[in-house]
């Protein structure tokens, strides 16, 4: 994809130059009309003919409006383009592991959580800003939610169809991005703003509404009287003051409005066309068409059409603004209260549409991104979830996904309708840690929906636990030792009441010593067995490896080693079976200085 993107930038920096050319053009071309309209205008009166000169007058002015017109016009693909290459430009740093422009996700960040913390999940470098392409709120909180907590098969089955129509369509899923990056930089006030107001009552006051409906017809009445009956003027005047005054009047009720969706027109106009790219689409996959159809509204517009009706008549009572403009509209149409009143009938009639649809665009961006994920990596694989009478949890070349492929070691691994405890033992920083990381990360993204870093995966449907990074707080004055007899109560807790819980447990008990650190972990291990608890511990302690002595149907022993090699440390980071034999923390701390004695 790297190819890809950078030709469609090397094209979309093209078009900023060309559309760059064409408003400088358009823009010299308008004051070369204006100064030659108007020389062309001063000799027209030597002429002494008036309608030449009006003639002229008119086709400067449409010629000029035109310019302006088509410089706008101009100017708007200028934008688009440039916004395009800010896509771009992300999609190419996402896929050389650099920086994000999309949130990370660190307001999600929960110590408390059953893995998140442990897998980075959120925060810099973590899943979620590795697959987030929502701009919008609702997504960003959309794709937190799918990845806190796994979805049932058939959810999962049809996220998986529809990302992979997605992933194809390189172009829409660009162009989504691109319409809604303007969310990015919005105050997310003003679309709670818009969702309050849509949940507000609506006014009643039938009298008002009746007369503003027949206002302009009154007013229009009394000055056709008053141009064949001078003396009505006064009462033309009257009606215009009677009418301005209905609006003072209504101030408080009509600002209460526009405070409220007043700012918001221009962005409701960048939202229809993000429903309208939606709208517009033939999809195939089931969840796709399924979205689609909730955009369907009552009066045939679809929701594009309505949220551009909405745009339209706030743009409408935005003409108050201009208080000249607005005293005029107002005494002879009531403008404020027409529109007002307009807005609350649009409101009637569309507001459960609306609501709806601002979650289904969430859903289409978690969707994109996802499928821009597996544009992005495509020799991954979309795993198959099916049910199990036991456990089933088997994988291919399994890979850490936010580790670079070119340093990325994956392994295979096995549970097959079985319930185990695996015993992980190893050297320092041979890669134990990781692997539980890689096999949490993986299920937790096969069960959102989403491809995973492997050739080939099977699991059944599960509830993640995880104990790994402990953590001492100082808001909960809690001390590490006591974070780690927290964290393992929730392990020992979850097991027994999720029949689907899979526990990964990494180097219990840290903040005590040797010995009851040996004697703690046994037990707990022992615990999870009688529990029927299923699941991988990682251990210095070779100990714990010989539970299988005790338990040789139930725990399996697996191990990651070093080779030494003149000296110096090597790492294969390959799982094996059996304990490992190699220990290399002497070797460590010889490296900083510290001799042991032997």
């Amino acid at each position: 994809m790297i190819e890809y993107y950078q030709q469609q930038l090397n094209n979309t920096t093209a078009q900023i130059t060309r559309y760059s050319q064409l408003v400088n053009r358009y823009s010299l071309s308008r004051l070369v009309v204006i100064l030659a309209g108007l020389a062309l205008l001063f000799f027209s009166f030597k002429f002494d003919n008036i309608w030449f000169s009006l003639t002229l007058a008119l086709f400067i002015a449409i010629l000029f409006g035109w310019l302006v017109k088509s410089q706008m016009a101009f100017e708007v693909q200028k934008d688009y383009f440039l916004t395009m290459k800010a896509v771009l430009e992300n999609e190419l740093s996402e896929c050389e592991f650099r920086e994000s422009i999309y949130s990370d996700g660190s307001q999600f960040i929960d110590d408390h959580h059953p893995y998140s913390s442990d897998l980075d999940v959120f925060g810099p470098r973590s899943l979620f800003q590795m697959i987030n392409r929502c701009a919008t709120n609702l997504g960003v909180n959309e794709l937190a939610n799918w990845l806190k907590a796994p979805a049932e098969i058939v959810a999962i089955e049809g996220r998986q169809e529809a990302v992979k129509e997605l992933s194809e369509m390189h172009t829409w899923r660009l162009h989504f991005q691109t319409v809604l990056f303007f969310c990015l930089k919005l105050d997310n006030d003003i679309v709670s703003n818009l969702h309050s107001y849509l949940k507000q009552p609506i006014q009643r006051n039938k009298a008002l509404r009746a007369y503003v409906k027949v206002a302009p017809f009154v007013f229009l009445g009394f000055l056709a009287l008053a141009v064949f009956i001078p003396k009505m003027l006064a009462l033309l005047f009257i009606v215009s003051l009677i009418h301005v005054g209905i609006i003072v009047s209504h101030q408080l009720y009509i600002n209460k409005t526009d405070a409220q969706i007043g700012k918001i027109g221009k962005t409701l106009s960048k939202f229809s066309e993000a429903f309208k790219t939606i709208e517009d689409e033939k999809w195939q996959s089931s969840l796709c068409i399924h979205l689609a159809d909730d955009f369907k509204t009552n009066s045939g517009k679809g929701v594009s059409g309505s949220i551009k009706e909405l745009a339209g008549l706030i743009k409408k009572l935005d003409y108050r603004l201009n208080v000249y403009v607005a005293v005029v509209l107002n005494a002879v149409f009531l403008w404020d209260l027409k529109q007002v009143f307009a807005i609350e009938d649009w409101k009637k009639s569309n507001t459960a549409n609306i609501d709806e649809a601002f979650h289904v665009l969430a859903k289409f961006e978690v969707l994109n991104s996802l499928a821009s994920l597996s544009a992005n990596n495509n020799k991954w694989i979309y795993p198959i979830v099916t049910k199990s009478e036991n456990y089933l949890l088997e994988a291919r070349d399994l890979g850490h996904p936010l580790i670079a492929e070119s340093f990325r070691i994956t392994n295979d691994y096995a549970l097959i309708n079985e319930r185990k405890i695996d015993i992980i033992t190893g050297s320092n920083m041979a890669g134990k840690s990781t692997f539980l990381r890689t096999i949490g990360i993986n299920a937790v993204m096969a069960l959102c929906g989403a491809p995973v870093c492997a050739a080939q995966m099977r699991l059944s449907p599960m509830h993640l636990i995880t104990y790994m990074r402990i953590r001492d707080s100082l808001n909960e004055s809690t001390s590490t030792f006591k974070a780690e007899l927290n964290r393992l109560q929730m392990v020992l807790e979850t097991v027994p009441q999720k029949t689907n819980a899979f526990f990964l447990v990494d180097e219990m008990l840290r903040g005590t010593n040797s010995v009851d650190k040996y004697r703690g972990s046994k037990a707990v291990v022992e615990k999870l067995i009688a529990s029927n608890g299923v699941g991988i511990v990682a251990t210095h302690d070779l100990q714990i490896a010989h539970l299988i002595q005790k338990y040789p149907s139930y725990i399996r022993n697996y191990y990651f080693d070093i080779e030494v090699r003149n000296g110096a440390m090597v790492f294969d980071y390959k799982l094996k079976d059996g304990e490992c034999k190699t220990f290399n923390a002497s070797l460590l701390l010889k490296q900083i200085g510290v001799e042991i004695e032997e």
